[in-house]
């Protein structure tokens, strides 16, 4: 190993003037051997099974543990390019002591939506083509709590004045069924 190292900078020309006891090939075939051995050995993995994940990405996970549990966490890391497994985030989880689906004293989007039915107004468009092959489009509302659909109404070029007016007419029926029943 060490003749081979000590004859690398050589010409082949130059071995071949050499009085060695071994041939100018066998020297070139130790170093090959050689080189190999060094890069093998710089491409072992050090440890058996997935690498560490970083430290910095283990602290966002926990920080964000306190609201979400492990798939959200997953969902949210992979928006900015974090390519993290969900299962790796659940080992995070789980080596803290952090519940990885947690039952927290934050309330559940369910639960939320139940007790703020009164209050929710779905609103959404829905596209048609009419028999004279004109495009409308129809602004409708869904109540959560009673689940009534309102037509609030149809136009074929909808602007943002256009939503505004039919948004205060429908907020001042509904005032108007409150007092009704008040």
């Amino acid at each position: 190993m060490f003749l081979s190292i000590l004859l690398v900078p050589l010409s082949r020309a130059a071995l071949r003037r050499l009085r060695l006891l071994v041939s100018p090939d066998t020297v070139l075939r130790w170093h090959r051997n050689l080189l190999k051995r060094r890069d093998a050995r710089a491409s072992v993995n050090r440890r058996p099974g997935r690498p560490r994940t970083r430290t910095s990405i283990r602290r966002l996970v926990l920080r964000l543990a306190a609201e979400w549990g492990y798939r959200r966490i997953h969902g949210e890391l992979a928006l900015p390019g974090i390519e993290v497994a969900p299962s790796t985030v659940w080992e995070i989880l789980k080596a803290e002591g952090v519940d990885s689906a947690p039952q927290r004293t934050t309330v559940r989007w369910a639960d939320f939506l139940r007790s703020q039915a009164e209050a929710v107004l779905a609103m959404d468009f829905i596209e048609t083509i009419t028999l004279t092959g004109q495009r409308q489009y129809i602004l409708a509302a869904i109540h959560h709590a009673g689940r009534r659909i309102r037509i609030l109404g149809t136009t074929a070029h909808p602007t943002q004045a256009w939503v505004t007016q039919a948004v205060r007419n429908l907020l001042m029926d509904l005032e108007g069924v409150e007092t009704s029943r008040g």
